[in-house]
């Protein structure tokens, strides 16, 4: 009988074992499953004509706003209007204490008469007076005298009258009445408040119809301008859209009124100022809105949806649908917005498709099942 020593023995014991186990991990090892498609909706990049339109932020100012201040003294003693209500010029809207002011009138007035009764007598001295000296009953320094006292009770007379004047203006003027037709703010004086002659705030009135816009534009956007449409704003300031904050657009187009008289220091930028009618009142000053001005018209612009552009930090980056039927990100140059659509200035061609809904799904080199999609597919939200 043959013996096996126990080294034989373990060593094939062994070599059993790491067999087994290279089995067994052979058919624990399964293919990879191939990735699957994502399905994307597409659009192809469109190549048109467009009217290029420039937006800039703007704010929205009152035409003309007034700080009420009173003529004279005192404290308010009836109120004839609530904050935020709407005024006409002319409408009265505070009323001062009078009392002291009609007081002043009446001395004023009793002083004017005295200076006119003394007046009275003065010319019907220089009357007799000049009858004397023609007789030569008495000296000429008598007359002269006379004539005089006669000028100066005149001088007297008319002081007096100028102070009756100022006393009825004074008591005029008690009555505060709007200066233009507009809105009185809310932070208005209430009765019993004093106020000081040509200090206190009594109140700020502001313009409703028309209002203005205030906007700015870079040295390079308005030299954009003057080369395509002429540098005087006459020219291209007219028919301007606002793009109030909710997105809508306002219903009325407006026109460049004001320019500034250069850039502003720091900024290098050009302020206008547009107006617009506000018939129902919509536009409040304060509101921020987007003027469209309407530059060139650029032929052969490249557009592709708004909602398919991704902004990340400083980069502008759109999905495309590459080769294979795989995304693909390509960073891109952006230039106006133009409704739902945005000009392509370099990065994409007409050929391109670019990805509109479920980009967030497809990192570079996932393949997509496409739906492609056309302008009026846009109305619906994106799903991602």
């Amino acid at each position: 009988m043959v013996r096996i020593s126990s080294n034989v023995r373990w060593r094939n014991y062994m070599a059993l074992i790491i067999f087994s186990m290279v089995i067994i991990s052979g058919c624990s090892k399964q293919a990879a499953p191939a990735p699957q498609a994502v399905a994307v909706k597409a659009m192809q990049v469109a190549r048109k004509d467009t009217p290029i339109a420039y937006e800039f932020v703007g704010t929205i100012e009152a035409k003309n706003e007034v700080q009420v201040r009173a003529k004279v003294s005192g404290n308010i003693v009836d109120k004839m209007v609530t904050g935020g209500a709407e005024v006409t010029e002319g409408q009265p809207i505070f009323r001062i204490d009078s009392r002291q002011y009609n007081s002043a009138l009446l001395t004023n007035q009793a002083t004017a008469a005295q200076a006119e009764a003394l007046l009275a007598k003065s010319r019907k001295d220089v009357d007799r007076y000049n009858q004397l000296a023609a007789q030569g009953a008495i000296a000429q320094e008598t007359l002269d005298n006379a004539l005089a006292e006669e000028k100066q009770n005149t001088a007297a007379a008319n002081a007096n009258w100028a102070k009756v004047q100022q006393a009825q203006e004074d008591i005029q003027d008690t009555m505060i009445l709007s200066p233009l037709n507009g809105r009185i703010d809310i932070n208005d004086l209430s009765i019993g408040s004093f106020v000081t002659a040509g200090s206190t705030i009594m109140a700020t009135i502001s313009s409703v119809d028309p209002v203005m816009v205030k906007f700015s534009m870079s040295e390079n956007e308005y030299l954009q301008f003057a080369k395509n449409k002429g540098a005087s704003p006459a020219e291209w300031g007219r028919d301007l859209k606002l793009i109030l904050s909710d997105g809508s657009t306002y219903p009325i187009t407006g026109q460049i009124e004001q320019v500034d008289k250069g850039l502003a220091t720091g900024t290098g930028t050009l302020s206008f100022k547009a107006s617009f009618a506000n018939p129902n009142k919509l536009l409040v000053p304060g509101m921020f809105a987007r003027v469209a001005v309407q530059s060139e018209v650029r032929s052969g612009a490249l557009l592709i949806p708004q909602r398919a552009v991704q902004q990340m930090l400083d980069k502008t980056l759109v999905t495309v649908v590459g080769e294979g039927e795989k995304a693909e990100t390509r960073a891109v140059k952006m230039g106006t917005k133009i409704g739902n659509m945005w000009v392509v200035e370099e990065g994409l061609t007409e050929n391109d498709r670019v990805v509109v809904e479920g980009f967030l799904k497809t990192p570079p080199g996932t393949p997509v099942t496409v739906t492609m999609i056309g302008p009026d597919d846009l109305q619906t939200p994106a799903k991602q």
